[in-house]
């Protein structure tokens, strides 16, 4: 996956947003996918291979290990944060076909008026592509649909990871009996404390930026009643 490929995609869309939605873009990347990158795939990277029980029966830990763990830290949240971060890409998609209408307007009103001078047709072209949009109108209901997206992405990942793991916290000890296991086995989670600390820093993460798309969404209904009472 190119993150900054990702990234530059949603700092585009940004520049139409308010500053909450920049602070935003800012925790998602420094705080979650920095970290990450950088130092949660390497703790979970052993994650399979020394899941140990004890027992020498062959398929025994391949079983337990599936029962405990259906789906690796480290995929879910990169599925949430490709999820969470998709509902931005509907703000750029209708930018740009604000960009491209307004773009085929002023040129055929150039060509109306006889508008030859290519100097002025293209620096007029160039501020139309470095404008930054009013929040207002099919642009607000557009942003404010992708700020309830999120938090319902965001919302629903939070709430699989605490039921698919029982919460949190991550085990030392697990007791399993599943078929082919001879009886009821032991089996052993490496680094749970590490783990536990960045299931928990992640989670923390996830509900910041929970609270800022909601903080950010009522700012935009704020704003929106009162341009309607005014």
């Amino acid at each position: 996956m190119s993150w900054p490929a990702l990234y530059a995609q949603l700092a585009g869309a940004n520049r139409h947003s308010t500053s909450l939605g920049k602070v935003w873009l800012s925790v998602l990347f420094i705080f979650r996918v920095m970290v990450l990158l950088v130092a949660a795939e390497s703790v979970w990277g052993d994650e399979q291979s020394d899941f140990t029980c004890n027992t020498l029966q062959p398929g025994c830990e391949n079983v337990c290990y599936d029962q405990f763990f259906p789906v690796s830290h480290i995929r879910l949240w990169c599925l949430q944060l490709v999820f969470v971060s998709t509902p931005t890409l509907l703000v750029t998609m209708y930018v740009a076909y604000r960009n491209h209408r307004d773009r085929k307007r002023l040129l055929q009103s150039g060509g109306r008026t006889g508008f030859l001078h290519s100097k002025d047709q293209d620096s007029e072209l160039d501020t139309l592509k470095s404008r930054r949009l009013h929040i207002a109108g099919a642009l607000w209901w557009t942003y404010a649909c992708s700020l309830v997206a999120r938090l319902l992405f965001e919302g629903g990942f939070m709430y699989g990871l605490y039921v698919l793991y029982d919460g949190f916290q991550m085990p030392r000890l697990l007791r399993c009996d599943q078929w082919p296991c001879p009886n009821l086995v032991d089996c052993f989670v490496s680094r749970p404390t590490e783990k536990t600390i960045f299931t928990v820093f992640m989670a923390t993460a996830s509900s910041i930026c929970m609270f800022l798309n909601m903080a950010e969404l009522a700012y935009l209904v704020a704003k929106a009643v009162a341009r309607w009472r005014l």
